[in-house]
């Protein structure tokens, strides 16, 4: 059995991207940068405004990796009252939509870049001079997290193909509707009864929450993941199928 907390800084992050993306499109022109598209807004790395955004996405990331902390202990503190000889070491945790400091090789050239992954993930291949002893021959662990009613899968760094993808695979599935248009077709309570009758035990504090992350409203994880193995992007290592699902 394997326990998945899939958390981070939340609403933290969110304003501080909220934030810095009005004020780098609103700085981009005396940066001499021309937008295409608001939602490519940025800054030069080195700037004050670049400076700040990259203090504050690392404060959230550190808010996030002690929130994943905390949940972790308590969760280990529940399943110790039920199950006092459970073991539940660790098997790894990571933050995603980050910018990390890292050195690629584009052409013939080494240069050290600023790479931003949003719904993406880190996925250094074996015996990348990153990783840690326990990964190195096998690879950057990649968590896949799948919906309430979709296996999850865990996969690792393939290598092999840097330079297409600055060693990064995909995050999750990625959604296929919004939140709100989850909401107007499905119902919460009808959700949770259907995912009830395939064995699946959903806990939520809220209906609402439940109608947002309805399965169809999300890609098929398997085609996804097939995706990434078959790009060399990372393997496939295990396939989790869904039990029992808290939200929060």
């Amino acid at each position: 059995m394997v326990v998945s907390i899939h958390c981070g800084s939340r609403g933290l992050g969110h304003q501080i991207g909220s934030e810095f993306l009005r004020d780098m499109a609103i700085g981009a022109p005396q940066s001499g940068i021309r937008l295409p598209d608001r939602e490519l807004a940025c800054a030069p790395i080195r700037s004050e405004l670049g400076l700040r955004y990259l203090g504050a996405m690392r404060a959230a990331t550190n808010c996030a990796l002690a929130n994943r902390q905390i949940l972790t202990h308590l969760t280990r503190q529940t399943f110790a009252e039920v199950l006092p000889d459970s073991k539940m070491p660790l098997l790894y945790d990571v933050s995603h939509n980050t910018c990390k400091e890292e050195v690629h090789r584009l052409g013939e050239l080494e240069r050290r870049l600023f790479v931003h992954r949003k719904g993406a993930t880190r996925a250094f291949g074996p015996g990348h001079p990153d990783l840690p002893p326990e990964f190195a021959t096998s690879g950057q662990p990649v968590i896949i997290g799948g919906s309430m009613g979709t296996f999850s899968y865990i996969l690792a760094g393939a290598g092999g193909v840097d330079e297409r993808a600055f060693s990064s695979a995909c995050h999750g599935a990625g959604r296929a509707m919004s939140r709100h248009t989850a909401m107007r077709q499905f119902h919460g309570r009808e959700m949770v009864d259907e995912l009830a009758a395939r064995g699946i035990i959903i806990r939520s504090a809220s209906m609402r929450g439940v109608a947002e992350e309805a399965p169809l409203a999300y890609k098929d994880v398997n085609e996804v993941v097939e995706s990434a193995e078959r790009a060399g992007l990372a393997r496939k290592v295990a396939m989790l199928e869904p039990m029992i699902c808290v939200k929060g």
